[in-house]
């Protein structure tokens, strides 16, 4: 089950609100006790929706993702109840036991193709890899981790451990929710009518991000990059690779906006994900406004506990980057497109430093712009040798410049074009500035009007994508399969 589906926007959604009222209401009348607010009912209603929503696709893995929340949640009371070495194994365990499931599932089949390339004849396993096995594995590393350095407190419930790792906004393609962040949350929280209004609108932008936007960039990448490849001219590899550089940050910040949205309505305050990454001057820059959430993981829990820039400093960048491509697949072009950021980031650190602060800012966007759609090149293609297709159409290789469907591509979509590049942008922090200065020092106008705005903003985007999604065929969340 997706988000940008017809069925949970108004059948699950529909549903668990119900229920989810239901089980406040039950909190409120049944169990509070001594004065205290509770929130059990509410929070059994979440986890079993979490699972039923996980469970609608891959009914089998819910029970690998519990099994894996038992494994985190009794190796966090090992670590909270030991000391010294004892403390240190029952980590490296837990570490051990989460990095071999996602090793499992989602690189055993590459490992053993690799040592087929090799010369050693092994059998190749064909498992499916699990919905969401990255982001909730790393979710449950950092649990671990957090705890063994006494950042968070060990969680003493199973059920508040599996609500924090199932929880449905967050559960298949992130952001991945550090426990820290919605530990006190998980307890006790509070939903004001400001957080609700927050938190709707911003689902919905999300939500006209992915299946307005996203969808039909989708469909111009592959007209290209899939279906067109071969025939593709010089001008159409550039189309095909833009159309799907815009499409992977509208279809991923669209969820991210909605994950964000939806716990922000149940009182949850997830971190952002996603700054306008577009907008940046360097690589550097780029990567601290894309994926905040992984880039974050991995500064925290691999880059500076390798010693960060103090010393190894080459080795700790390579060794993040390669892992970050492993991350988002187990695929040499994964691996290639990581070390390739790796590469960029270590030659702006210690060769372009100083030249990068005295380029102009129009040169330095073009710059990083180029770097970014060049990337996704590497990071499209699974199959080398249609990677080096595209690269070599793209580059001059192809028999023609600029053709009829080149231009068909452009014209026919030419708003599409021009809302997707605006919203790379931010507009939406300027619409907000500018409706506060409509309003003057009137606060009340100021909100009202603000209110309305958003209200037909939220109207116009769920009318034509309930329009679009009837009879859609493109309509997966891209991050959900890494």
């Amino acid at each position: 089950m997706v988000f940008s589906d017809l069925f949970f926007l108004f059948g699950f959604i529909p549903a668990f609100a119900l229920c989810y009222l239901l089980g406040a209401w039950v909190d409120r009348t049944l169990l509070a006790k001594n004065g205290q607010q509770s929130f059990a009912m509410k929070n059994t209603m979440l986890v079993v929706f979490s699972l039923i929503f996980y469970a609608w696709g891959e009914p089998v893995y819910v029970f690998l993702m519990v099994a894996s929340v038992l494994v985190n949640f009794l190796v966090g009371r090992w670590i909270h109840a030991s000391q010294g070495s004892r403390r240190r194994l029952a980590l490296t365990l837990g570490l051990i036991a989460n990095i071999g499931i996602i090793c499992t599932f989602k690189y055993l089949g590459f490992f053993a193709e690799v040592l087929n390339d090799l010369g050693l004849a092994v059998p190749v396993p064909k498992i499916a890899l699990p919905i969401g096995i990255s982001f909730y594995t790393f979710q449950s590393i950092s649990y671990l981790i957090d705890v063994y350095r006494q950042d968070a407190r060990v969680q003493r419930r199973f059920v508040d451990l599996l609500l924090y790792i199932s929880m449905f906004p967050q559960l298949i393609a992130g952001p991945i929710v550090r426990y820290g962040t919605v530990a006190e949350e998980l307890l006790k929280r509070h939903v004001s009518a400001t957080d609700f209004a927050e938190g709707a609108y911003r689902f919905f932008i999300g939500l006209g991000k992915k299946v307005i936007i996203a969808n039909q960039l989708g469909e111009i990448a592959d007209q290209f990059l899939k279906n067109g490849l071969d025939t593709a001219s010089t001008a159409g590899a550039w189309i095909g690779i833009v159309a799907f550089t815009l499409q992977i940050y509208f279809d991923f910040s669209g969820y991210s906006d909605m994950a964000i949205g939806m716990g922000r309505c149940m009182g949850f305050h997830f971190n952002e994900n996603f700054d306008h990454p577009y907008c940046s001057r360097s690589i550097t820059e780029f990567w601290r406004r894309w994926h905040m959430s992984l880039g974050s993981f991995f500064r925290d829990y691999v880059y500076i506990p390798l010693g960060g820039n103090r010393r190894h400093q080459l080795f700790n960048i390579v060794c993040v980057w390669f892992l970050t491509g492993m991350w988002h697949g187990a695929s040499w072009n994964f691996i290639l497109w990581g070390l390739f950021f790796g590469f960029i980031l270590v030659v702006e650190k210690f060769v372009l430093k100083n030249v990068l602060t005295k380029t102009p800012a129009l040169l330095l966007h073009i710059y990083t712009l180029l770097i970014v759609t060049l990337s996704f090149g590497i990071f499209y293609f699974d199959s080398m040798p249609r990677m080096g297709i595209f690269f070599s159409s793209a580059f001059g290789g192809s028999e023609s410049f600029f053709g009829f469907v080149d231009k068909a591509a452009l014209m026919d979509n030419f708003w599409l074009w021009v809302v997707a590049i605006l919203l790379c942008m931010p507009i939406r922090k300027q619409l907000g500035t500018w409706l506060g200065r409509v309003g003057g020092e009137n606060s009340a106008l100021a909100a009202n009007l603000t209110m309305v705005v958003r209200l037909m903003i939220s109207i116009a985007i769920l009318v034509l994508s309930v329009a679009l999604l009837v009879g859609a065929t493109n309509n997966a969340f891209l991050y959900t399969r890494f």
